[in-house]
């Protein structure tokens, strides 16, 4: 039975991780330290893999598409919470709420499907090394990116959509990180019962089809590795890959464990820790994960001076008389 005369939120009071008084100071500056790692090793990855042209190859123009992917919804979710935890103000408008989950959600489903694309790009470069500049063309490398980019985006409108036409009067507590779709479904006074559909229409179509391609890619890929004979060449085809399958076996499990895991009266503050762990932690990690196990982001990172990358930023100095001068670098020899 619908219940009449219910007035509707138009706010929501977004929790965080925490609400105890002590940890609020702690979690912000946590918070702050993972944002700022996020930020500074996602786009040193972005900017090594545009300065050396030994990098401009499908892997590693794919790569950039995981590190800005990585940086964005992240900095979707962390400055809201970083607020929340500095200056208690938990507040979040409805609109701004929809809209933070339309561009969280997109860019999550989007790292999947740019995972699974770097699945493919391993599976030619060890299955089929003779031809993998013949499949691996620019051309392919950039509609396997629009494709992530496409089904992050375009997925997500209908579920943002029948999201915005729910009506809120249960509650308008949001005990949760971030505006996701679980937690947002149990403030729903509406029926849900189209957008349950929705949900899990999509999660057959966004979450199989990738996975699909994940699972197939790497079964072929183990299976030519072992087929190696020598040990140091099943090494180095197993040390091509490494990387992309620990990033794979962390994203991909703490999605399963989220949104396929077991409900209990734990389970939000559950929800809540592997939120963290796949929408900050894992960003964080992707680019150490690279560039510690991947010999040319090492090479390229080494190699690289980081005047290149700063050389044309501006120097602020001080004259004699105390006025400020901003003074811009030479440019560097091209």
């Amino acid at each position: 039975m619908e219940r009449q005369n219910q007035s509707t939120f138009t706010e929501f009071l977004l929790l965080g991780f925490s609400d105890r008084p002590t940890l609020q100071l702690p979690l912000f500056i946590l918070f702050l330290l993972m944002y700022l790692i996020t930020l500074l090793g996602n786009t040193l990855i972005i900017t090594l893999v545009y300065i050396d042209c030994r990098l401009h190859v499908p892997m590693y123009i794919l790569l950039c598409n995981l590190s800005f992917f990585d940086v964005c919804y992240t900095s979707v979710s962390l400055p809201k919470l970083m607020e929340i935890h500095l200056m208690q103000h938990k507040i979040i408008s409805f609109a701004g709420c929809m809209t933070q989950f339309y561009f969280f959600s997109s860019f999550v489903i989007a790292e999947y499907y740019i995972l699974a694309m770097m699945a493919f790009d391993r599976y030619v470069a060890i299955c089929k090394p003779l031809h993998y500049t013949v499949i691996m063309t620019r051309r392919l490398c950039f509609l396997l990116s629009s494709i992530s980019w496409a089904a992050g985006f375009l997925s997500s409108i209908a579920l943002t959509a029948l999201l915005s036409g729910l009506s809120f009067c249960f509650s308008n507590v949001i005990n949760h990180l971030v505006c996701e779709v679980k937690p947002l479904m149990k403030l729903s006074c509406s029926d849900t019962s189209m957008l349950e559909t929705v949900i899990y229409v999509e999660a057959v179509v966004c979450a199989f089809s990738p996975f699909t391609l994940i699972c197939s890619s790497y079964f072929y890929i183990i299976s030519t590795i072992i087929q190696i004979h020598s040990n140091e060449g099943r090494r180095k085809a197993f040390s091509t890959c490494s990387s992309h399958l620990t990033i794979v076996c962390l994203f991909c499990g703490i999605l399963i464990c989220t949104y396929i895991g077991p409900t209990s009266k734990g389970s939000r503050e559950n929800d809540k820790v592997l939120a963290l762990l796949y929408s900050t932690v894992i960003p964080m990690l992707n680019p150490i994960i690279y560039s510690l196990r991947n010999r040319q982001v090492k090479r390229a990172l080494t190699d690289t001076d980081l005047k290149e990358i700063i050389g044309d930023w501006p120097k602020i100095t001080f004259s004699g008389d105390k006025s400020l001068k901003i003074m811009l670098a030479p440019s560097l020899p091209k």
